[in-house]
């Protein structure tokens, strides 16, 4: 049996993999139907359509590559049945031959459903912003 963050960990791989291959409909079973995720910018978004709808549209933008998010910590409930994911997040845009990077911290709240661990929710923040350098 895999514990549990174990399982988080290789979940967020997961996650990571599809984000990188643009693919937001196999996010879905990733994302409790009720979650909320508060973006970089303060935005909020609440429920699966909405956040996989948030990520179809940035996948869709064509300056867009990729958001890679690191586990660095893995903190459980006395249950077994939720945990608190911290780590750091990087965003990188690409348009007119320049590179575009965000960066910052994140923390994701999961809950263990019918044996899967989903993600509840997640609040980012932004912490640098770098400026657009030539590729």
């Amino acid at each position: 049996m895999t514990a549990p963050d174990d399982a988080i960990r290789a979940r967020r791989k997961l996650t990571n993999k599809l984000i990188a291959a643009k693919d937001a409909q196999r996010l879905r079973p990733f994302l409790a139907k009720d979650v909320n995720l508060i973006t970089g910018d303060g935005a909020l978004v609440s429920g699966v359509e909405a956040v996989v709808a948030a990520f179809a549209g940035q996948f869709r933008d064509p300056a867009f590559v990729n958001y890679v998010r690191t586990s660095r910590e893995i903190e459980l409930d006395q249950a077994g049945d939720r945990a608190a994911e911290r780590g750091g997040w990087t965003a990188l845009w690409r348009a007119d031959g320049q590179d575009q990077t965000m960066s910052g911290t994140y923390l994701a709240c999961w809950r263990k459903v019918t044996g899967q661990w989903v993600i509840e929710s997640e609040l980012y923040v932004t912490l640098t912003e770098d400026q657009p350098t030539s590729r």
